[in-house]
Formats: structure tokens, C-alpha cells, sequence
């Protein structure tokens, strides 16, 4: 049996990151009890992002333009090339005022358990921005969790593999926390105490 349009969306604002069932209802109650001009704003709003936002040809964060503004930018260092895992981890970064160079954005972490592997996360397409003649150095920006970790190290083989100069963020970012998360003083301060990866 076909779910009624309110379980439908019920059960379509659970994809939302921490939000349970009871939460999902809650939502979806207040939208249409209470919020409906906003509702209807807000499904326009997805419905257009959906519509007009692609990938950035360069760095792969989320763009209507080919290439995103900070790409396009004259006013960035472009010998550096920081990765880190999500576009809300670039604006964390972007938040320090301690970095302006370069982006590439992973859209992900390696994760053997849920089935993302370096095919998943189009790790070509980073070495080969690695790889353009232009970028001295590359900072591995992602997350001190396990995953994030994993990733790090794995991207440091492969970019160290290719005669390319690799650092890490520092650990002024607490171990299992995620850079959405970390004040951004802390995040400058992690930024400039990066230290090179080895073996």
C-alpha cells in the first residue's frame, strides 16, 4: 500500500542528518500546521538547488558556475591545495582567516564499512589536481575520526607516491571531533601547527 503524502514526507525528513522519527513527525507537523508559507518556500528553494548546483570543475564543492568563486579568484594562493572532507568544512576553514589557499573537496571519507572506497571518492580526479604544475603543497584537512584518518593516510601514500609535498592539520582539533564542530580559533591554530605526513 502506497504511503499517504504525510508519511511520505515524514519518512522523506528523516534523511536529514540526526533527525529520528519522532523528529521527523515533529517537523512535518509545525511545516504544515504552522509554517506553510515556509514549507512551500523552503520546497522551492531545494527544488532550485537541485536544479541549478553542479560540482565545481576544480575543487568539487557545489557550484552554479563552472567554477566556484574561490576557484575563479585571483586573490588565492593557488600553490596550495588543502582537502578536506565536505563544503561545510570548507566554510569552517574559510572561518579562520588563516588560510587562503586552494580547495579540493572529498564529498566523503573512505569507509570501508559503508562501501566508500577511494573509486567512490573519484581520487583520481584529486591527483591529477594534485598533479597540475601549480600545487607545492597539499594539507590534508580531514576530520580526526577514524575514517578521516584512514583517509588521510591514504591520501598521503598516494600523493607522497607522486613526489608531492603532503602535510596534515595539526591536532588542535580534538581526536573524534569533526571540523563543523571545532571553534575557529582552534581550526587556525590546527592550520598553522600542520606538520608533514610520514610513513
Amino acid at each position: 500500500m502506497k504511503p499517504s503524502s504525510l508519511e511520505a514526507l515524514i519518512e522523506a525528513l528523516r534523511c536529514l542528518p540526526g533527525v529520528g522519527p519522532k523528529s521527523a513527525q515533529r517537523m512535518a507537523y509545525h511545516l504544515l500546521q504552522q509554517q506553510r508559507p515556509a514549507a512551500e518556500h523552503l520546497a522551492m528553494c531545494l527544488t532550485r538547488a537541485l536544479q541549478v548546483l553542479r560540482h565545481c570543475a576544480r575543487c568539487n564543492t557545489f557550484s552554479e558556475t563552472e567554477l566556484c568563486p574561490r576557484c575563479a579568484s585571483s586573490r588565492r594562493d593557488p600553490a596550495l591545495l588543502c582537502v578536506i572532507e565536505t563544503p561545510v568544512d570548507m566554510n569552517m576553514m574559510e572561518q579562520t582567516h588563516a588560510y587562503n589557499g586552494l580547495y579540493y573537496v572529498l564529498m566523503g571519507h573512505v569507509s570501508p564499512l559503508e562501501g566508500i572506497g577511494p573509486r567512490e571518492l573519484q581520487l583520481e580526479r584529486l591527483l591529477e589536481r594534485a598533479m597540475d604544475g601549480v600545487v607545492t603543497e597539499v594539507i590534508l584537512a580531514t576530520n580526526y575520526t577514524n575514517e578521516g584518518e584512514a583517509t588521510a593516510h591514504y591520501l598521503s601514500e598516494m600523493l607522497k607516491n607522486h613526489g608531492i609535498r603532503v602535510s596534515r592539520i595539526a591536532r588542535g582539533v580534538p581526536a573524534g571531533g569533526e571540523l563543523e564542530y571545532v571553534d575557529s580559533g582552534t581550526l587556525a591554530q590546527a592550520l598553522r601547527e600542520r606538520r608533514a605526513m610520514t610513513g
